[in-house]
């Protein structure tokens, strides 16, 4: 927990303290929630997974799937909006920012052939996905890859990439491992 809370206060510079952050941040309460709706997913009490998580999408805005794997340090920064299909996984220290949707692309069609099938995306480590990106169906975020505002996924995307854009188009190589949120460089003041 420690670590996890850490791994915030690093990320957000609004952050101040732990306590500030286990009280006021509704993404850290939909990870905790998300932690016991897995559990209960994988002791197959499926109707109460669901319950938890229909809970949790109540009190944080935040709609994560009970069958989600989801690694270390996830920061859902303000989270209303966000959607993690069931068949999403997410490595560590990924970043995502409200609005953002890791979804399947054709839902209403051909139901019985698409359950227990990877439908969703896999989003490597390191990985920031800005407001409103929609990534969808079963497609590979690379490491470090950073993903911008609006922008709209369909194709796999290398380690390192910067995107924007409907379509999505890779804007650079972020050679620079930091932590760099919104996908610019920074410039001095001279």
């Amino acid at each position: 927990m420690n670590e996890y809370l850490e791994s915030i206060i690093r990320r957000d510079p609004a952050a101040r303290n732990k306590l500030g952050i286990i009280l006021t941040y509704p993404g850290v309460k939909a990870i905790f929630f998300h932690f016991l709706a897995n559990k209960l997913w994988n002791f197959k009490f499926y109707l109460f997974a669901r319950m938890t998580s229909q809970f949790s999408r109540f009190l944080t805005g935040i709609e994560i799937h009970p069958a989600a794997k989801i690694g270390k340090n996830l920061f859902i920064d303000h989270g209303m909006g966000v959607v993690i299909g069931e068949s999403s996984e997410i490595g560590n220290n990924v970043t995502l920012y409200h609005g953002v949707t890791l979804g399947g692309i054709s839902p209403s069609e051909n139901s019985e052939k698409q359950r227990n099938v990877k439908r969703h995306p896999t989003l490597k480590d390191n990985v920031i996905v800005g407001s409103g990106a929609q990534i969808l169906g079963p497609i590979i975020i690379g490491n470090f890859a950073r993903i911008g505002a609006n922008t709209v996924i369909l194709k796999d995307v290398p380690e390192n990439a910067t995107m924007v854009g409907n379509p999505a188009k890779n804007i650079s190589i972020n050679s620079d491992k930091s932590f760099k949120p919104y996908g610019v460089r920074d410039y001095e003041k001279k």
